[in-house]
């Protein structure tokens, strides 16, 4: 079990210093260092290793999770798929909105890009402010040579208009679909956990130094756009909260989460109960102590991140302090 340095790499959109705060570290006088990659063994799109996590003892987390991998993982996770954590996630500070923008699912990631996984993501919002938003989805059907028109022309306030406005606050989790168009809104502070790849394309680009196509080009990269109206009713499906059998921990996503990862709430009462996996946590407020079975124990408070092996055993978290915890599908 391990506390973790914060893990920032530069990004091309502007944060608004909430991670530094919150992590108690000194912020940047350069904004664009909004996202912290906790306990990653992903990096950048074609720039490894950057965003890949370096433990407290500078061994990279990727090399220890390879030379003991059901310490780290656990047996039944090694036998399905190897020595991948199979998740990234990271804390996301919007200091502006970000770029309407798409993630690839993994059958278009398979054939394309020589990737098994492609990003269905989920957010949970620690801070918003008043009247935040994320853009999620498109509110009715495009066709997809208006969406190339969009994109080719930049006619950015279009695109805009033709996606759905979702109010957000500090404690909503969202499910956001690989495929799904989306932009988070400035004034969001929130723990993003998602398939472990950093493919993005990008349906707004001016004023981004960053590439938009992923080196395909935006006629094949726009196959990977969900263009299909996203209802109210189906926007509903993406949130939904479920109880578990154990105390002071509830999912915070919906069935359809299942299959490419899982987070929990956990709020001790008076203790959150984990059982043996290999967890991401993030402490979001309050001081308490994280136990575990065969490692002991660690006194932690808000803005602490920890990455927890399956090895550690059985878990609790006590104290008056909440947290998230991101952990592979099961």
């Amino acid at each position: 079990m391990e506390l973790l340095p914060a893990n920032t790499p530069r990004s091309y959109y502007r944060g608004a210093g909430r991670i530094h705060r919150f992590r108690g570290i000194a912020t940047p006088d350069d904004p664009y260092y909004p996202e912290d990659w906790v306990a990653s063994t992903t990096s950048r799109h074609q720039q490894a290793p950057l965003g890949m996590t370096r433990l407290p003892g500078g061994q990279m987390l990727a090399d220890a999770i390879a030379e003991l991998p059901e310490w780290w993982l656990g047996p039944e996770h090694v036998a399905r798929h190897g020595a991948d954590a199979t998740i990234l996630v990271k804390l996301l500070d919007a200091g502006q909105r970000l770029p309407l923008h798409v993630h690839p699912g993994r059958r278009f990631a398979n054939a394309h890009l020589a990737s098994p996984y492609g990003k269905t993501e989920a957010w949970v919002i620690v801070h918003a402010e008043p009247d935040a938003v994320v853009h999620l989805g498109f509110a009715r059907d495009v066709g997809p040579d208006e969406l190339a028109g969009w994109v080719a022309e930049q006619r950015i306030d279009e695109m805009l208009a033709a996606t759905n406005q979702v109010p957000v606050r500090a404690g909503d989790a969202v499910v956001c679909p690989a495929g799904v168009p989306h932009a988070i809104g400035s004034g969001v502070f929130l723990v993003e956990v998602q398939e472990p790849t950093d493919l993005t394309v990008l349906l707004e680009r001016e004023g981004y130094s960053t590439g938009g196509h992923l080196g395909l080009g935006y006629d094949v990269a726009l196959a990977c756009v969900d263009r299909q109206a996203w209802t109210p009713d189906r926007l509903a499906g993406l949130r939904g909260e479920r109880s578990t059998d154990r105390p002071g921990v509830r999912r915070l996503f919906p069935e359809r989460a299942d299959e490419f990862f899982a987070a929990e709430r956990l709020c001790p009462d008076p203790v959150s109960a984990l059982e043996p996996a290999f967890s991401v946590v993030v402490v979001t407020s309050g001081e308490g102590t994280l136990q575990s079975e065969h490692e002991g124990s660690r006194a932690v408070r808000a803005g602490d991140t920890a990455v927890i092996p399956h090895g550690a055993g059985r878990c609790a978290l006590r104290g008056a302090v909440q947290a998230v915890r991101c952990k592979p599908a099961s």
